[in-house]
């Protein structure tokens, strides 16, 4: 595999911080850039991410996803060649029950449905 075929990628934080630089393949599922992203986690950030559904790639105003390769993303390699790519990384908030209930309530009072079906 040639060198250039390599997307050198780093994941910017809310608070500003950086995750990488590191290179991929075009090959590389989002699904696991989100993987490696919530491995390197800086330890003394409090609201990291627990799972991947709990993390959104965004790069160039689209949000990644999961199922997609780089390659198929799109991403514009081409405008910055031999440059780093930064993607934009929002993690979603941990939801405590009581945020849980009352979005559940919210829903009940908009017509939705709290039924269990078997």
């Amino acid at each position: 595999m040639a060198a250039k075929e390599l997307i050198e990628i780093k994941f910017r934080l809310t608070d500003g911080s950086d995750i990488g630089p590191s290179k991929y393949t075009p090959s590389t599922t989002v699904a696991s850039l989100k993987e490696k992203i919530i491995a390197q986690w800086p330890k003394d950030k409090d609201s990291g991410p627990k799972s991947i559904n709990d993390v959104k790639l965004i790069n160039a105003g689209r949000i990644l996803e999961n199922n997609k390769t780089l390659g198929e993303s799109r991403l514009p390699v081409a405008e910055v060649p031999g440059g780093v790519i930064t993607m934009h990384v929002v993690v979603r908030p941990p939801m405590n029950e009581k945020a849980h209930d009352k979005q559940q309530d919210d829903s009940l009072k908009k017509g939705g449905c709290a039924c269990t079906i078997l």
